[in-house]
């Protein structure tokens, strides 16, 4: 059976249930639209540090920021493209507004959803100054939560095409003592480590290290999952739309947390225009993303 239920709260919430697989979603539209808690199968996917969500003033770490204009950092905060040029800070502006509840119910297919949307402002124009309305469906079903990205730029005809790039970072959940028994799934060679600012030869994952933050330069595939051996185990799959080929990896020793992160580009692509989408006047993009266990 599929539900949809809003809770009031000094940070309201929309849950999303599927109570025959004992799967769970929940979504902060004004902190940022985030994607805080994700279980499948009555197991909890996703870590939050409720200190970071609490505190208005701070990035949360945890659950699934949105990414959104630029994933990644731009080099000097700044970026210069398309014959327009601005300041940003790491990962876009997304993250740090309010989003509005634009839609949610039940689907006569199966299914739980939300529609969350964020439009463009005086807040976003300082930094960007296209006018857009992003749209972003969170499709609740069985074992699988969808993602359904719609960008539409709203500019007037005859400005240049927006430029963009969209991205997640979805925090699982891995314990420390874990890390060690868990393995990401990637046919990379190569890699920008950016911990020492290099290119490497990349051969497999050690999320045992002090800071792992390993941008796979070759993956080869809009998939991956994290599986972490066990009894009982677990393979959490993330899998997306054509345009998500570019995946990082970032975890910190003694937190229990692994970053898979699907993005569009890669950072800093706002100035490099690596692999950025260029959306023309009056219309409208669609991308995917899939995170299922």
């Amino acid at each position: 059976m599929f539900s949809v239920k809003e809770i009031q709260g000094a940070i309201p919430t929309v849950e999303l249930a599927d109570s025959d697989a004992a799967s769970r979603a929940v979504l902060a539209p004004a902190r940022g639209g985030i994607l805080t808690e994700l279980t499948v199968g009555g197991r909890e996917l996703l870590y939050l540090d409720r200190a970071t969500f609490d505190d208005p003033t701070a990035n949360v770490r945890g659950g699934n920021p949105v990414l959104f204009p630029s994933p990644g950092k731009l080099a000097g905060d700044a970026w210069s493209t398309s014959g327009a040029a601005g300041q940003m800070r790491q990962h876009g502006f997304a993250r740090t507004l309010p989003w509005s509840l634009d839609d949610r119910g039940t689907l006569a297919s199966g299914g739980a959803y939300a529609r969350l949307v964020l439009r463009s402002s005086e807040a976003t124009r300082a930094q960007y100054p296209w006018d857009f309305r992003a749209e972003f469906t969170y499709t609740l079903r069985g074992r699988a939560l969808r993602i359904d990205l719609r960008i539409t730029n709203e500019t007037g005809e005859g400005a240049p095409p927006m430029p963009f790039g969209a991205g997640f970072h979805p925090y699982f959940a891995v314990s420390h003592a874990d890390k060690a028994r868990a393995s990401i799934e990637t046919r990379a060679t190569r890699a920008f480590d950016n911990t020492s600012k290099k290119e490497v030869p990349f051969s497999g994952f050690d999320l045992t290290q002090p800071e792992v933050d390993l941008h796979l330069l070759d993956h080869g595939s809009t998939e991956s999952a994290l599986s972490i051996a066990g009894d009982p185990g677990v393979r959490i799959a993330v899998r997306g739309s054509p345009e998500f080929t570019r995946w990082v990896v970032w975890t910190l020793r003694g937190k229990d947390f692994v970053c898979l992160e699907p993005w569009t580009c890669p950072g800093n692509a706002l100035n490099t225009g690596e692999h950025l989408i260029h959306l023309p006047s009056q219309q409208t993009r669609a991308l995917w993303i899939e995170l299922s266990a």
